[in-house]
């Protein structure tokens, strides 16, 4: 596990998208892992100044989102299909059919999971995958628990998950309960994996993640199993960390 250290939010995006840039520029159709939440953005937005420079062109890459919520239509301004088209999408040339979110409108979470699954697979699983963390050292939304998750699955969001996307919602109420989410073994076998974090109350998670034992009560902390992570976060998600 690599750590890199950031003076800051801008600072550790643009650390971030430089490698992201790179992944896609030595290899045009990469198959890019992606995140949502408002960690990323900042990384977003400088591969969109980018792109509109001229300096890089995403029309023959795929992607693959880790996650999306249970029970919300694509089109829900809640929904991480529509955030990925609002803060991403829609604002390069990527080609929508090379989109890939998993289908939250579809209550069956079998066949959405096995389907999801399917699609990865086929696509020979991620080039790069990008990554945020939560409090509680979750990636994507798979949750503290007993054991490390495999494929896609659907989970049952925890109260601290809940609260910290409530953010986002009218009322904490209206936060989905459930979601659908990349299991830890299908990030495993992307061939690198970048993980961003940034701001003190990361600094739990991202020292659990890189120091502690690999836990299931931690799941990002498998990532020390890695053979190509990168971890970029500021200097407060670091402050836990030694110098």
């Amino acid at each position: 596990m690599r750590i890199v250290r950031a003076h800051d939010y801008d600072d550790m995006s643009r650390k971030a998208a430089n490698i992201i840039s790179a992944q896609v520029t030595l290899k045009p159709d990469s198959v890019l892992g992606l995140a949502t939440g408002s960690t990323p953005l900042g990384i977003y937005a400088q591969l969109i100044e980018w792109y509109e420079k001229g300096d890089l062109d995403f029309s023959q890459v795929s992607t693959f989102n880790l996650d999306e919520y249970r029970g919300l239509a694509h089109d829900d301004p809640q929904s991480y299909h529509h955030f990925m088209r609002a803060n991403f999408f829609d604002r390069i040339n990527i080609d929508p059919a090379n989109t890939h979110v998993p289908d939250g409108s579809n209550l069956d979470a079998e066949g959405v999971c096995a389907a999801y699954d399917r699609s990865v697979a086929d696509a020979g699983y991620p080039d790069l995958q990008l990554l945020g963390i939560g409090r509680n050292g979750h990636v994507g939304f798979n949750e503290p628990g007993a054991v490390f998750s495999k494929g896609t699955y659907c989970v049952d969001l925890t109260p601290s998950t809940i609260e910290a996307n409530s953010r986002l919602f009218d009322r904490v109420e209206d936060v989905p309960r459930q979601a659908y989410t990349m299991g830890v073994q299908t990030i495993m076998f992307a061939r690198s994996v970048l993980v961003v974090a940034s701001g003190e109350e990361k600094a739990d998670a991202v020292r659990a993640m890189c120091l502690g034992p690999v836990d299931p009560q931690c799941p990002a902390s498998i990532l020390q199993l890695h053979a190509a992570c990168t971890v970029i976060a500021d200097e407060a998600a670091l402050c836990k960390m030694p110098a």
